[in-house]
């Protein structure tokens, strides 16, 4: 039989039901996840199968919520920490930077921080400057967190268990767009994850050019192979899945083939994950397959505005995809 059809919010919602019921270790916390069931339905009906043990309403303090996980995960839980937005991780980079990602070197490897901070991340809702912002670089670049962005229904919930089975803290991005979208599903063994972190995967094959993406680009991007394939254009499209660890061979091996490289992603271009990928291309042999200049897909490197024409003009949008490869095409 082929699989169901869910949404992502409630691919979500499985995993968190089976990653609970199947350890005692294994408990939620954050603002809201309990009695209102997440900000985005994600938690809806766990406080009342699972309890108040196990599904914990937080005081508004972002510091106290990723600092308590932090302890009760150095103790040998499990935890799982929800952000309501990603932005608001900002108030608690002490626990998270300083501690979650430090202690296991510190202590010489005698402990390990098994903490999954969870966090809708990403604009297009109208929700401004403070509530869409895309900060994967900034919690990727440091050495001890593993950053996970997954894009489809299956892979956010199989990502999720591997988060949690991961010993190592894990910063889990859900890109709010994504919570309503639909797709084929199965639910997967909790015990022995399918997926692996730092995995990344050829979600389209093509021949003419690569384009390596994450997140809500990732269905963007197929959306724009798709129009491209129209003009006699084979688009090939990876979906890097994680961006710490950034596993970018497969994107090498893709560019030796195509020879042209399009990087896509919601975040402002400078200082961003593209240009990681771009490195770890041209730092390696698939340098001398280029036939024309990388070019970089993201947001101006402006606030994301409040006003809806703004915010979509901001945002890299199907057509800014479109555009970049009929670009590097030409070149």
């Amino acid at each position: 039989m082929p699989p169901e059809t869910t949404t992502y919010a409630k691919a979500l919602n499985v995993a968190l039901t089976a990653l609970i019921e199947n350890d005692e270790r294994v408990f939620l916390m954050g603002e809201d996840v309990g009695v209102y069931g997440g900000a985005f339905g994600v938690s809806d009906g766990l406080l009342e199968r699972f309890g108040e043990e196990r599904i914990r309403d937080t005081p508004i303090s972002e510091d106290a919520i990723v600092g308590a996980g932090v302890g009760a995960a150095i103790t040998g839980m499990l935890p799982i920490v929800e952000i309501q937005f990603s932005d608001f991780v900002v108030n608690a980079m002490d626990p998270l930077i300083n501690q979650a990602a430090k202690l296991h070197f510190m202590y010489g490897g005698r402990t390990n921080v098994p903490l999954v901070v969870r966090a809708p991340g990403g604009g297009g809702t109208g929700a401004a400057a403070q509530h869409s912002q895309s900060l994967e670089a900034w919690f990727a670049h440091i050495p001890g967190l593993k950053v996970v962005l997954p894009a489809t229904v299956q892979d956010v919930h199989d990502l999720l268990i591997a988060s949690v089975r991961d010993p190592n803290p894990v910063v889990f991005l859900e890109h709010k767009l994504l919570y309503k979208t639909e797709g084929p599903f199965e639910p997967t063994d909790v015990e022995n994850p399918v997926a692996e972190i730092g995995k990344s995967l050829v979600v389209r094959e093509g021949s003419d050019i690569t384009i390596a993406t994450y997140s809500l680009m990732t269905i963007k991007t197929l959306e724009a192979a798709e129009q491209l394939a129209g003009e006699g254009v084979d688009v090939e499209v990876i979906d890097l899945r994680t961006v710490r660890p950034l596993d970018i061979e497969p994107v090498r091996e893709s560019v030796k083939k195509t020879g042209r490289l399009v990087v896509a992603h919601e975040a402002p271009v400078p200082v961003a994950v593209g240009a990681e990928v771009v490195a770890g291309v041209v730092e390696s042999d698939a340098l001398d397959y280029l036939l024309a200049p990388v070019k970089r897909v993201g947001a101006m490197d402006v606030p994301v505005p409040y006003a809806k024409e703004l915010e979509a003009a901001v945002i890299p949008q199907v057509d800014d995809v479109v555009d970049a490869v009929r670009e590097v095409m030409k070149s």
